[in-house]
């Protein structure tokens, strides 16, 4: 099996922008977003000039890079965030502020799925969405081991534990899956 690190490329980005219903205006959070801008240049826009785009990432370099694929696509709603997503309350975006949570393609790579989806949830604002999509835990010749894969029945579990609601849960490409969930 080949590794390939977060995998964004097997995910449409204009799929899941339809999927998550963002609009124009809205704050959305790429959580773990990675350095090609796969989702943040679509997704900011998507939420035009009055909305804005938080890139966070723990990694520095990733951001750096960001920031030259902002300024490569003229994009001036990018704001860059340094955080370690597992340390509930780290990340320096105002909680109750996102539209939208991304966590995508971030189970895989960490184990601490519950202070995640706490972190996300602080950001979101009531009624906002967090949106996941991952690898779908089957054998695949493409993407993470088998066993780095996240049974998607476990985040519902931890959702539910959280108050969360189940907005949708639906395939993302041949490989993810996808769950929303609602503050």
């Amino acid at each position: 099996m080949v590794n390939i690190p977060g995998g964004n490329v097997f995910i449409n980005p204009q799929e899941l922008l339809d999927k998550s219903a963002v609009t124009e205006g809205m704050s959305v959070g790429d959580l773990g977003c990675g350095s090609s801008g796969h989702f943040i240049v679509p997704f900011s826009k998507a939420v035009g000039s009055k909305g804005k785009v938080y890139a966070v990432d723990i990694q520095k370099e990733v951001l750096s890079s960001i920031i030259s694929v902002a300024k490569m696509n003229l994009l001036t709603n990018v704001e860059t965030v340094w955080s370690n997503l597992e340390m509930v309350g780290a990340t320096k975006i105002p909680a109750d502020s996102l539209d939208i949570a991304l966590l995508i393609n971030v189970m895989f790579q960490n184990k601490n799925h519950l202070n995640l989806m706490k972190e996300a949830m602080r950001l979101i604002k009531p009624g906002g969405k967090i949106i996941i999509a991952d690898w779908k835990k089957i054998a695949l010749p493409i993407g993470p081991p088998l066993d780095l894969r996240v049974d998607k029945e476990e985040l519902k579990n931890i959702a539910a534990s959280l108050k969360l609601n189940l907005f949708s849960d639906d395939a993302l490409g041949n490989n993810h899956f996808l769950l929303i969930f609602q503050k």
